[in-house]
């Protein structure tokens, strides 16, 4: 009897901020979704009913989760990856475009997004590939072929024009650093990054000034270690040589409406008149999205009391805004209770990966807290206006079938596995 009461223990924590979120989350979505003064949460016409349908389904997953037998995802991780794939390219064929991207599957009267399932599959994937290899991937080969994995998912959802949810991927590389990946790839990444920034607001000029003084101090800097000089203007070369090529992406590779973003993110546009036109075809989500955040102050207007969340200012605001109804009607408290439930769930996951006895489970673990994490990070910083705007869900908050039941999935799996740990003998 005691061994059966053992087979049902589970990392409570985990769950109930599990449910605090998807709770708090569809109260925000009835808020933002609602119409007149009657609301019926079972109201299949509204958002705010097919949540509660969809919560509901969301329950009998984590049942069946659950019940599979944890070896069972390690075993067939290959499989179920493959699966995914073959989803993915199906929608090239068979996919319904919604929004311009062609990234749904029309089942009846639903609709299924693929990629959404394709972040578990993904995770699964890398945990068995790693784990296989008994040994932190240092070598060149295991690392191509690890980042394969996730390079091919990535470019299928990147064609069917989803950008947002590709860029999740490289949420991955956070768990191959845990893995043993050296830490020139994220110095390598972080300078992509910032030589982007500073090619695209100030120059290709004023970005080869800052690169050659930042290079020529860390020559000095090194000069102990025998630094070389050589490497040091090849290195400054390479920045130059990619401020350019980032350039050309920008002015001839990018669409316009995503030219537009970024231009509005950084402030590159200086005509008044075009600014305006911009604001209005492109920003007038985030501006929206903006006000409504400033609005809500301290405290929040209140429940079903936000002016511009209840007149439907912030168009599609249950989906990708839904932060921006946190806001409003719970203001600064309500907003950073999210983050403090975020941030303990994200903290949680990465304690309980770490005290994993399987290498499987630990990267499985890793894969979970970093998709969450880049999910959270880019929605919210979205919804403030501190990073382009992408079309990205807030896990477990948004409105969705599809996004919700693909986090579901992802974090149940691992609290089956971390069961496993708990259970055994």
């Amino acid at each position: 009897m005691q061994r059966d009461y053992k087979s049902f223990r589970l990392d409570w924590l985990t769950i109930i901020l599990f449910f605090l979120l998807v709770g708090f989350g569809w109260v925000n979505i009835t808020s933002a979704s609602h119409v007149g003064d009657i609301i019926e949460y079972f109201d299949m016409n509204q958002p705010y009913g097919k949540q509660s349908f969809f919560i509901v389904l969301t329950l009998v997953l984590i049942v069946i989760v659950l019940s599979i037998e944890a070896k069972f995802y390690e075993r067939f991780a290959s499989i179920i990856y493959i699966f995914s794939i073959i989803s993915l390219i199906g929608l090239f064929l068979f996919g319904k475009n919604v929004n311009g991207a062609t990234s749904w599957y029309a089942i009846g009267g639903m609709t299924l997004q693929p990629s959404e399932f394709a972040k578990f599959a993904t995770s699964l994937a890398v945990a068995k590939y790693i784990s296989d290899m008994q040994t932190n991937i240092t070598t060149l080969k295991d690392q191509l072929k690890t980042m394969a994995i996730i390079v091919l998912p990535a470019i299928l959802i990147l064609l069917q024009n989803d950008a947002g949810s590709t860029i999740v991927y490289a949420g991955f590389f956070f768990v191959f650093y845990r893995e043993g990946l050296q830490q020139i790839y994220l110095i390598i990444g972080t300078a992509i990054i910032f030589l982007s920034v500073l090619a695209l607001k100030f120059g290709i000029l004023y970005t080869s000034i800052i690169s050659a003084v930042f290079i020529l101090a860390l020559y000095f800097y090194r000069r102990k270690k025998k630094s070389s000089i050589i490497q040091s203007i090849v290195i400054l070369l390479l920045c130059i040589g990619f401020s350019f090529g980032i350039k050309y992406f920008y002015t001839d590779i990018l669409k316009d409406h995503q030219k537009d973003r970024i231009s509005l993110w950084l402030r590159l546009e200086k005509d008044p008149a075009k600014l305006e036109l911009m604001k209005k075809k492109e920003a007038y989500n985030l501006l929206q999205s903006e006000e409504a955040i400033k609005s809500g102050g301290f405290t929040g207007k209140g429940y079903l009391e936000g002016t511009r969340t209840t007149g439907k200012f912030v168009p599609e605001q249950h989906t990708d805004y839904i932060f921006s109804t946190v806001g409003e009607e719970w203001g600064f408290l309500g907003s950073a209770l999210v983050v403090i439930l975020f941030v303990a769930l994200l903290i949680r996951i990465l304690h309980l990966a770490e005290l994993q006895k399987s290498q499987f489970s630990r990267v499985y673990g890793y894969c979970v807290a970093s998709i969450l994490f880049v999910h959270f990070m880019i929605n919210v910083g979205m919804v403030m206006g501190l990073i382009p705007t992408v079309g990205i869900p807030l896990p477990f908050f948004s409105y969705g079938g599809s996004s919700l039941w693909g986090f579901t999935i992802l974090l149940f799996i691992f609290v089956k596995l971390d069961s496993n740990r708990i259970n055994e003998w």
